[in-house]
C-alpha cells in the first residue's frame, strides 16, 4: 500500500470534453437520458451504479452503492429491502442524493430530491424480471441485520428454493421500489487543471433554472 505522501500524488488531468449551459437541454432528465445512452454506448463496467446518499433522523449520513433501474419523466428509480438501513433512513428523512461517477468519459452527475414508494403493482412487474437467485435472496436477506455467519444465508437460501420450487415467486412485502423526484441535477464534466465544468438545474417551481457553479 502507498503511503500517504504517495496518495497524495495521485492526480489525473481531464482533457476529453467540455460543457456549458448553451450545450445542456432543456430539462435535467432529457440531459441525463443522454449522458447514460453514452455511458451505456462506452460499455463502462457499471454505467447505471450509483452512490445512494440517506440521512438518519439523528442527522448521520449513510452512503452505499445501488443499481438505477428507471428514469422517466417523473423521476429515477431504484429498488431495496424497505426493513433495510438505507429503507429506515429514507422513512425517517425522505431526502436523498444520487451520484453516478463516470471516470472513463470524466463525467459526474449528482440528483437530489424527495423520495416516496412506487406501487405495489410496478414493483411487482420488476420483481417477476429478476433473475430467480436475485428473487429468492430478497426472501432470504434480512438486509443490515447482524447475523451468525453465512451458513444462516444457505439454510434460508435452502428453505425458500423448496418452498417456492416448482411456482413463481411472489414479491415478498418488505421488499419494492422508490422514486425519486428531481429538485436539482449537478453534471460535472472534467477539464484541465481542476477547472471543471458544474452545470446545475435547479427546480423554480414548474420550471428549471439552469446556471453554471466555479469549480
Amino acid at each position: 500500500m502507498k503511503n500517504s505522501s504517495e496518495i497524495a500524488q495521485i492526480r489525473k488531468e481531464y482533457t476529453q470534453e467540455s460543457l456549458d449551459v448553451i450545450d445542456v437541454a432543456a430539462d435535467p432528465i432529457t440531459q441525463f437520458k443522454k449522458w447514460m445512452d453514452e455511458a451505456i454506448q462506452a460499455e463502462l463496467p457499471e454505467p447505471t451504479a450509483m452512490t445512494v446518499s440517506t440521512v438518519t433522523k439523528e442527522g448521520k449520513p449513510h452512503s452505499r452503492i445501488l443499481l438505477l433501474k428507471g428514469v422517466d419523466e417523473r423521476g429515477m428509480v431504484f429498488f431495496s429491502n424497505y426493513l433495510s438501513e438505507k429503507g429506515e433512513d429514507m422513512a425517517a428523512n425522505p431526502f436523498v442524493c444520487l451520484n453516478f461517477f463516470w471516470p472513463e468519459l470524466e463525467r459526474q452527475v449528482r440528483v437530489e430530491g424527495e423520495v416516496s414508494k412506487i406501487s405495489d403493482q410496478e414493483s411487482e412487474v420488476y420483481f417477476a424480471s429478476r433473475p430467480r437467485g436475485s428473487q429468492i435472496g430478497a426472501w432470504v436477506s434480512p438486509q443490515s441485520q447482524v447475523i451468525e455467519s453465512r451458513e444462516v444465508l444457505e439454510e434460508k437460501i435452502a428453505e425458500f428454493n423448496a418452498k417456492f420450487e416448482g411456482q413463481a415467486i411472489p414479491k415478498p412485502p418488505h421488499w419494492g421500489g422508490y422514486l425519486l423526484v428531481v429538485d436539482k441535477v449537478e453534471f460535472w464534466q472534467g477539464r484541465p487543471s481542476r477547472l471543471h465544468d458544474r452545470i446545475v438545474y435547479q427546480k423554480n417551481q414548474q420550471a428549471w433554472k439552469i446556471f453554471r457553479v466555479a469549480p
